[in-house]
């Protein structure tokens, strides 16, 4: 798309350059507040606050002349930009370390109330333009196989974690309902439903067609196939196991794997799943030959 990546909002090293937009995802944040045992404060609603003052930050700037304009975002960027959102892994993925199957369904109206709570504070800041992703199949995931996959009945017909992949199947009908009830309440508003998920687990179920070795094998991580997983031996660490140092190490060829670190997808992998979003197939709307938006790159 011809657009520079986005900086981070925290990002306070060297000149970070906000003119073409601004990423306020956290690593390990959820929708729900966060709580003490939270991997990330930065759950949804902070960023939402982060966004407001960023934009206030940025009204004031502007203010001042064109000193700081080559960094900054127009005012009218703000209600022509795009606001994207892949968000809910986390809540319902978390909760499986503690509660069953049905608590962490029963948790999804909740979830779902905290994403729409920010998303209408969004509109009421003039924000008009929205991109929601659906959550993938949680249960495909090197991390949750290892963890929650050692029972065999407990797996899928791809090997993944059935009871993962039905919470987050139920999650994505709901949110997708969401959507389209907001869609119905927005005036003048475009919101674009992204069905992820549906990607994913075709990718992993079938990894060959697309020219990968292996599906639900982590790239870089240690104890070798058939998951090559252990949480006790992060991604480029180096600890002490069992009476000896072991290190997680990377891949030779990353381009055969579809999962990276047993949670993230590999570059191949997102630039195959990205490709299938661009061609409109996956969203609703659906939409053909171009984006079901206009960005006009002004830098």
């Amino acid at each position: 798309m011809d657009i520079p990546f986005l900086n981070t909002y925290l990002d306070s090293l060297g000149t970070p350059n906000f003119r073409t937009g601004v990423n306020f995802a956290q690593a390990g944040c959820s929708v729900t507040p966060a709580n003490p045992t939270s991997v990330s404060p930065f759950s949804f609603g902070l960023q939402i606050k982060q966004f407001f003052a960023f934009k206030d930050k940025v009204t004031k700037l502007l203010s001042k002349g064109d000193m700081y304009r080559r960094y900054i975002p127009q005012e009218d960027y703000f209600s022509e930009g795009l606001y994207m959102f892949d968000i809910g892994q986390n809540d319902l993925a978390g909760q499986f370390y503690s509660k069953t199957e049905d608590q962490v369904i029963a948790s999804i109206p909740t979830i779902l109330l905290e994403f729409e709570t920010g998303i209408k504070e969004l509109y009421a800041q003039g924000a008009r333009k929205f991109w929601i992703h659906n959550t993938g199949p949680l249960g495909c995931l090197p991390q949750n196989i290892a963890l929650f996959g050692k029972d065999p009945t407990l797996l899928d017909e791809l090997h993944c974690v059935a009871k993962h992949n039905r919470a987050a199947k139920l999650f994505n009908l709901q949110l997708h309902a969401l959507c389209t009830k907001l869609r119905g309440e927005f005036s003048g508003a475009s919101i674009t439903y992204v069905d992820i998920h549906t990607i994913k687990y075709s990718l992993i179920a079938n990894y060959s067609r697309y020219g990968f070795e292996h599906a639900t094998q982590a790239c870089c991580g240690y104890g070798g196939p058939p998951l090559n997983y252990d949480g006790k031996v992060p991604c480029g660490q180096t600890v002490s196991l069992n009476g000896k140092s072991v290190t997680a190490k990377g891949c030779s060829d990353t381009t055969e794997f579809v999962n990276w670190d047993g949670i993230h997808y590999t570059e191949a992998a997102n630039f195959h799943i990205a490709s299938q979003i661009l061609t409109g197939k996956y969203s609703d709307p659906p939409f053909v030959d171009k984006m079901p938006f206009v960005i006009k790159p002004r830098f």
